[in-house]
């Protein structure tokens, strides 16, 4: 009899995992609480071991196809004047004509499309309670339907309603990094086309995305902020004043940016932020992707441990026949990568946001000089391990 898993979430660590246990013959069914697949979001970038992922679940030439070719990242000085352009790559750790970069609702559509023939999506709906026990896992539904599983995995982020029931609140396991930020959509008035602005001054930061020869830009707003932000959550209006009384002195394109803000459609408000948990497991309930060990958008790497997260769990579900062992060899295989993937973000969080005036010129005169901030470390992290061939 084919083993039931449920996961929760249908961005991008559930799709790519419910591809995987339908491969190894479990019978999967996707939960998400959104209508539909959700649109929009910020470039996100595969590589290393990721690329070998996608590879293998033989999407990887679409994902070609949709690569936005990110040529330039120019940045400015707080008066918009240029300090220095440069490839990426250079910051990033990625390999200039091998990894890839797409718009999140790309990778998303796509991962969607290879599964949703094969297994089966709840969608407008939630967990609202988990009872684990011998026999399997009892989940009642926000819509009132109640169902037992095998087992249940969380993919469903960094503020994760599953490991919420299964592990207890957020705040045991989020480690805040001192700052919030806004993402939504602008017209292109700048005529931005793969590149981006990089703009600012000591403890701000505004970036613009030029994907292809879109008419519009991604806008992202990052500031420190000693304290999450609570009171902003859940409330658009409270976001906006928020980035605005941060943001209000500044100029360049900045007050642009704040009027695009308040009549964008698709505003994106959250805290900088990593999930460190000792365990990714209990009983028969899982995590993977950033419910587990978000590594915050700094690193650069959230999409990719996620997509080799997915695939080590459902492999070692798929060899080991006890649970409990298999979410022991998922941890071990997976720890190390991730941790160190996670580390990344400290240096990529001095590269964009620096937060004194002595901190940024500092960056500004590495940007220049002979210490021009080097990929190298990112190239050995994401590369560092070598996925297992699963039957």
């Amino acid at each position: 009899m084919k083993r039931k898993v449920l996961v929760s979430g249908a961005s991008i660590a559930g799709p790519a995992l419910a591809y995987w246990l339908h491969r190894h013959g479990f019978e999967v069914t996707v939960v998400e609480k959104a209508d539909a697949i959700r649109s929009g979001g910020y470039p996100i970038d595969i590589r290393g071991t990721a690329l070998d992922v996608v590879r293998r679940m033989g999407v990887l030439p679409q994902l070609r196809e949709a690569h936005v070719d990110t040529r330039k990242i120019t940045f400015l000085h707080a008066d918009g004047k240029p300090v220095h352009a440069m490839r990426p790559e250079t910051l990033t750790g990625g390999v200039e004509g091998r990894d890839l970069e797409v718009r999140r609702q790309d990778l998303a559509y796509l991962l969607y499309g290879t599964v949703r023939d094969d297994v089966e999506f709840l969608f407008s709906d939630s967990i609202a309670t988990l009872h684990d026990h011998d026999g399997g896992v009892d989940v009642t539904f926000d819509s009132g339907t109640r169902r037992t599983f095998d087992l249940v995995v969380g993919a469903d982020g960094i503020h994760s309603n599953t490991r919420r029931l299964a592990f207890g609140p957020e705040e045991d396991y989020h480690h805040y990094l001192g700052c919030s930020f806004a993402g939504f959509s602008m017209a292109n008035e700048l005529g931005l086309s793969r590149e981006g602005l990089c703009w600012n001054t000591p403890g701000r930061n505004a970036v613009l995305y030029g994907i292809k020869d879109s008419d519009d830009v991604l806008a992202i707003m990052t500031f420190y902020q000693e304290e999450p932000p609570l009171r902003a959550f859940r409330d658009p209006r409270a976001q906006c004043d928020l980035v605005a009384s941060v943001f209000a002195d500044d100029q360049w394109e900045i007050p642009r940016l704040l009027a695009a803000m308040r009549t964008a459609d698709d505003l994106f408000f959250d805290v900088g932020g990593q999930i460190h948990m000792p365990q990714w497991s209990n009983g028969r309930v899982a995590l993977v992707g950033d419910a587990a060990y978000a590594p915050s958008f700094f690193s650069g790497q959230g999409t990719s441990i996620a997509l080799v997260g997915a695939y080590l769990l459902a492999g070692e579900l798929a060899t080991r026949p006890d649970h409990t062992a298999a979410f022991a060899a998922y941890d071990e295989a997976a720890r190390k990568f991730v941790e160190s993937n996670q580390a990344l973000a400290f240096s990529g969080r001095a590269s964009l946001l620096p937060r004194t005036a002595e901190d940024l010129a500092l960056r500004n005169q590495a940007l220049l000089g002979p210490s021009l901030p080097s990929g190298d470390e990112g190239r050995a992290v994401n590369s560092s391990l070598q996925l297992p061939d699963y039957p």
